[in-house]
């Protein structure tokens, strides 16, 4: 397992037989959940026993730092005058997104993500992915984690084919995989459905079909540990069918799914465990059905 600790972006290799605080509780957890739950045949697949962990968060903090308004951190004309001044630095606001969470992640899981606005669940994915380094606490990781959005950027002035090319070969893909699965990307996003959008420049495309066309190129590879954020809120009904599906098939091809979003519907067909996160700190894992019960019952749930 790759990791990352407080103040280091770059990963380093885990030692051996090092297990991380918590690891041991919350693998109890998985292993105390029924072998299957009844539902829906559209429905999330029986839980199956912890098997392999892909991610171990471990006390994570993450605090962000905001400077005072007014102050001028970080331009070079008020750095100057608070020195010609002999002013003090800037006031420095902390605002402590992730609070001690605790948790781990197994291959073949979806884990759903939800919580009210400004709950820290954005926050969370950043710092699994790497794109944030923990103030405290430690980042253990499997292989190599993608957030949607991140690894299939984007480019406006660039047409939706070349956009699908090279959003396919920043993720690793070679050039044969890329032309290979070139077709099933642009179907699987539906923008061509009522004209030859792929032709275009993505500046004319609707935020919602550069939205599907970024998760179609996302979802194109199989990834070692997909995160998503409220992907599945974007495009029709059939649109999030497919992107469920997908994800279902993600999930057999022994990988592992994190998946934000405010959309309760989307995490119960998708998702067979749940994290529930409030005010940056983790105050339920368990099944899907049971934690969404007691967030839609929480004031502020939705």
């Amino acid at each position: 397992m790759a990791e990352q600790s407080a103040g280091k972006s770059a990963a380093r290799p885990q030692a051996a037989r090092e297990v991380p605080r918590g690891a041991e509780r919350t693998a109890e957890h998985a292993a105390e959940r029924p072998a299957e739950r009844e539902g829906p045949a559209t429905g999330p697949r029986p839980v199956s026993p912890p098997g392999v962990p892909t991610v171990v968060v471990d006390g994570l903090h993450v605090v962000y730092r905001i400077y005072g308004a007014g102050t001028g951190h970080g331009n070079a004309t008020a750095a100057l005058r608070r020195i010609l001044l002999r002013q003090g630095a800037p006031s420095v606001h902390l605002v402590h997104a992730v609070k001690g969470v605790t948790f781990t992640a197994y291959r073949g899981e979806a884990i759903g993500i939800i919580g009210s606005n400004g709950s820290g669940k954005s926050t969370l994915l950043k710092a699994i992915a790497g794109l944030l380094p923990p103030d405290r606490g430690r980042v253990y990781t499997d292989g190599q984690p993608s957030l949607l959005g991140v690894n299939a950027a984007l480019m406006n002035d660039l047409t939706g084919a070349t956009n699908v090319i090279l959003g396919g070969l920043a993720m690793g893909m070679s050039q044969e995989e890329v032309h290979e699965r070139y077709q099933g990307i642009v179907d699987f996003s539906g923008i061509n459905e009522k004209d030859d959008f792929v032709s275009l420049p993505m500046r004319t495309y609707s935020s919602g079909m550069a939205a599907r066309l970024r998760f179609s190129i996302a979802a194109a590879k199989n990834h070692d540990v997909l995160m998503i954020d409220e992907a599945l809120a974007t495009g029709d009904r059939a649109f999030q069918r497919r992107s469920e599906e997908r994800i279902r098939e993600l999930r057999k091809e022994a990988g592992t799914v994190f998946l934000v979003s405010h959309n309760n519907t989307s995490i119960r067909d998708t998702c067979d465990r749940v994290l529930w996160l409030e005010k940056g700190e983790l105050l339920m894992d368990g099944p899907t059905d049971e934690v969404i019960k007691a967030y839609e019952a929480h004031p502020g749930g939705s």
